[in-house]
């Protein structure tokens, strides 16, 4: 598996989790706010995998900043409330995921 294909597959697992997780969001507390961030990021994600899978630059860009927009929020989500689910687990594959979007650069440089 070369590493343009785990990025691709890392943007496609985490929006996948993120529209899961809004989903879930809504369906345990309501929150019309889970379900919207959800399933926006979650698409923003998908759209980026797809772009990035069709050879398109602009979806590298795009899974990078939705993925570290994702890890900042889920950063400062954990401080505030001090709940380490779901928060943990998103910044988790999102890290995973920002490793495997930022090595792209990486390897296509050498």
């Amino acid at each position: 598996m070369t590493i343009q294909t785990l990025s691709i597959f890392a943007l496609g697992i985490y929006g996948i989790v993120a529209i899961a997780g809004g989903i879930l969001g809504f369906v345990k507390s309501q929150s019309k706010a889970s379900i919207i961030s959800g399933s926006l990021s979650g698409s923003l994600l998908l759209l980026a995998a797809y772009l990035s899978f069709a050879g398109q630059e602009a979806g590298k860009f795009l899974g990078i900043a939705t993925t570290a927009l994702l890890v900042v929020v889920f950063i400062f989500r954990w401080v505030k409330t001090g709940k380490a689910m779901p928060a943990a687990a998103m910044i988790a594959i999102g890290c995973c995921t920002l490793v495997s979007c930022l090595g792209t650069f990486f390897v296509n440089q050498g």
